[in-house]
């Protein structure tokens, strides 16, 4: 959909956001095929929202002064439009904005909406790129955030048009079982791993105590995501070798799967049993006494840099092959995962090279120059983990719909 040009006019912007996911061919004046097309009525501002007002410029806010709290100024001035639901002509699976507004530097214009199915309302999802939903939805409700963040800053919305249609579904990036086991180091620097890979000092991999989890050289098909117990620090780093204690335990599967040891609960390593409980007369599976309850070996890099270890460990760890959803390859690392989409956010962890790791969602922010693209688009992993795109060499396992 084309944007008509307009001219800049005493530091004003007039913007039309043509807002979709995937370019739009369909005439503005038209729905596309199979969709649903409406306008939301400005005018009727009543009792759930919060200081808008509408004149026959547009919505803006009632009062751009930021008011005090609890003794202090705001320094951001907040106004809330809500509409009425609609009802869509049939379920839908992608709602877009298309907004008209006059936007002065220091305020903004966001266009969010949320769907109506079965068990509830979604969350709400901002639409002017675009918002999908991995299930139908029969109804949808908009709502318009203006905000002015200077003095003297305004936004006048004129128009927001919403188009609703379908589009291939999406899967939800889940991260899989998750189970809380004991960490151990790897060390062995200069030794090879039981897939090939000749161990490196702060080398960046995991090991688990099963071939069924074992990744062929220089591929994260079997990732798995480790996180201190604070959930301060993570990896996402691929099983590249077996251990620690045992070859044959896959304790991660349901029993009915599990090579071995069957009648223990799933999630809980042989090893630990062992330790713990005396299980398997505390020995593992080559008669060798269980010295720790180690589930899980780390590689030095993995240990000291991704989550800044100093001794052996209890941690979460989540198997992300048996989760959901779009995977991305990251293609260069480690590569640094960060609490929000910029380079000035603090890094949560790290992200081992050749590591599949699930993107829930993207964002856009701050533009990096990597080795596979220069992008803006930053890839959400789990909440408040972010890597950027540009060092993502391909994306499998479905599509990614914006945050």
């Amino acid at each position: 959909m084309s944007c008509p040009q307009r001219p800049i006019r005493a530091a004003v912007l007039t913007v039309i956001l043509a807002l979709a996911l995937l370019p739009v061919t369909t005439p503005a004046s038209a729905a596309p095929a199979g969709g649903d097309r409406w306008t939301t009525d400005l005018s009727r501002v009543d009792g759930d929202d919060v200081n808008v007002r509408h004149s026959r410029s547009g919505l803006r806010l009632a009062d751009p002064r930021p008011a005090p709290v609890r003794g202090r100024h705001r320094t951001l001035t907040e106004g809330l439009y809500l509409a009425a639901p609609h009802t869509l002509r049939r379920p839908a699976t992608r709602v877009r904005a298309e907004v008209a507004a006059r936007v002065t530097p220091g305020a903004t214009v966001e266009t969010q909406v949320r769907g109506w199915r079965a068990d509830g309302w979604t969350e709400w999802r901002e639409a002017t790129r675009g918002a999908v939903f991995d299930r139908p939805v029969s109804r949808v409700q908009t709502r318009v955030v203006l905000t002015a963040a200077a003095s003297g800053a305004t936004a006048e919305v004129r128009s927001v048009r919403l188009t609703a249609d379908t589009v291939a579904a999406v899967s939800a990036a889940t991260p899989g079982r998750a189970y809380r086991v004991y960490a151990t180091r790897v060390g062995l620097v200069g030794e090879v791993t039981a897939n090939g890979h000749t161990i490196q000092p702060r080398d960046h991999f995991v090991a688990l105590p099963s071939r069924r989890g074992l990744a062929p050289l220089n591929t994260g098909d079997y990732t798995v995501r480790v996180c201190t117990t604070t959930g301060s620090r993570c990896e996402y780093a691929p099983a590249w070798d077996v251990g620690p204690w045992n070859t044959r335990d896959d304790y991660w599967n349901l029993s009915a799967v599990r090579e071995n040891w069957k009648d223990l609960p799933q999630g809980r390593p042989q090893a630990q049993a062992a330790y713990q409980y005396g299980y398997n007369g505390g020995r593992d599976q080559f008669g060798r006494v269980v010295l720790n309850p180690a589930g899980i070996d780390l590689a030095d890099g993995t240990f000291w840099d991704g989550l800044q270890l100093t001794t052996n460990a209890w941690v979460d760890v989540a198997y992300l092959w048996t989760g959901t959803g779009p995977r991305g390859v990251v293609g260069d690392g480690p590569l640094n995962v960060r609490s929000g989409a910029g380079t000035g956010y603090a890094v949560r962890g790290l992200a081992a090279r050749y590591a599949n790791v699930p993107v829930e969602c993207y964002v856009v922010g701050q533009t990096i120059v990597g080795p596979y693209r220069t992008t803006s688009r930053w890839n959400r992993v789990a909440a408040g983990q972010y890597v950027s795109h540009a060092y993502i060499s391909a994306i499998y396992g479905g599509t990614v719909p914006p945050c």
